[in-house]
């Protein structure tokens, strides 16, 4: 390896971010290039050159991650903007991202920082270690991996995780969940929980606006549900005239609850005009109110909505006695009845998820943490 690289080969702790880190997943071609095994892109790379993703970069024979230990910036969140509603209701977490993304939604939503270019986005550094103490200072129950995909800064994010847990911290991922079997292994084993970005339920959505494929993703959703413990809803952003037809909202909400069970909670959030969509009209109201009526047709127990105002559908419902458990309204917990494993108090019936006393609700606020090292 060049000596330029600034990392150890038993990936000890540094004292600041390297240049260049090592990874794993890759192979050599007999022509010199270099293919990325981490995604189902598989970037096969000259020496010098970047994948899709912006991040992973051949260097000589081998793919480095270019980002490790820098950020695009550090945020105190309610885990419920995640989101999350069955994952400690109430807590906070730290939240944080990098740059570059290895999907290509012309609807980002976070398109200054998936989709940068410059440096200067993840001007902020911290190591695993500082980010794990920033946490337990802040009293955070977990941080979250988020703002751009965490899959491309995977071993930043699994180190992080690992050094959290230590600290008796939760690590969550929001995630499109495009990554290839083998490192999906590894990579899930660090989270506690992830939010999965099922973008819609066809495959010329993924490959006209994405730029990518369903069927992995669904492969991802079928391995957190079968094969491992980590705590997991989904998110379906639906945009007019793209992904919100009761056909296809119907097909993807009986898959879910064949393949994944009706207890897997799902999001439907509203579009707003971004990026490289900024002609398309903004999701109305009764557009997500509907999808989640198509949802709870279809069997799914737990159907929330997001980016609209509707104190019904931010709520959680117990699907036996169809009284209200948890009122929330924009991520702000209200009246709650529910015990602190998860219990329904109107009739004793048992929520899925992750579950625990509540001693105060961090609510609605947004707390940026200056992280910058000395």
């Amino acid at each position: 390896m060049s000596p330029e690289i600034e990392y150890n080969s038993d990936n000890d702790v540094m004292n600041f971010p390297p240049d260049k880190y090592k990874t794993e997943y890759w192979h050599l071609l007999d022509d010199g290039r270099v293919v990325c095994d981490l995604c189902p892109r598989r970037c096969s790379l000259r020496d010098g050159k970047r994948g899709t993703c912006f991040v992973r970069q051949a260097h000589c024979g081998e793919i480095v991650l270019t980002t490790y230990g820098r950020s695009s910036g550090f945020c105190i969140d309610p885990v419920e903007k995640k989101p999350l509603n069955h994952f400690y209701p109430g807590s906070s977490v730290l939240s944080f991202g990098t740059a570059g993304c290895n999907l290509g939604c012309k609807f980002c939503q976070n398109w200054e920082i998936s989709k940068s270019r410059q440096t200067d986005t993840i001007s902020d550094c911290a190591m695993p270690e500082q980010i794990a103490q920033i946490a337990k200072q802040y009293d955070s129950k977990s941080i979250a991996f988020t703002y751009n995909d965490p899959v491309i800064f995977m071993e930043y994010a699994v180190d992080t995780a690992q050094v959290c847990h230590e600290l008796d911290i939760q690590s969550i991922a929001v995630t499109a969940g495009y990554i290839c079997d083998i490192p999906r292994i590894p990579f899930f084993n660090a989270m506690d929980a992830a939010n999965i970005d099922l973008k819609a339920f066809t495959e010329h959505f993924y490959r006209k606006l994405c730029s990518g494929h369903l069927a992995p993703v669904l492969d991802t959703l079928l391995y957190l549900r079968h094969e491992t413990n980590v705590w997991f809803e989904i998110t379906t952003l639906l945009i007019p005239g793209e992904n919100d037809s009761t056909t296809e909202l119907e097909s993807m909400c009986r898959w879910i609850n064949d393949n994944l069970g009706p207890d897997v909670p799902l999001h439907f959030s509203a579009f707003h005009p971004d990026f490289k969509m900024v002609n398309k009209s903004s999701t109305p109201p009764e557009t997500v109110q509907k999808a989640r009526e198509i949802a709870l047709s279809q069997g799914l127990h737990y159907v929330y909505v997001g980016n609209i105002s509707d104190k019904a559908g931010d709520s959680t419902w117990c699907p036996q006695c169809k009284q209200r458990v948890i009122s929330r309204n924009w991520y702000e917990l209200g009246e709650m009845a529910l015990s602190d494993d998860g219990r329904c108090q109107h009739c004793g019936f048992m929520l899925p998820g992750r579950f625990e006393a509540i001693t105060h609700h961090f609510g609605r606020r947004r707390i940026p943490v200056n992280v910058t090292r000395k």
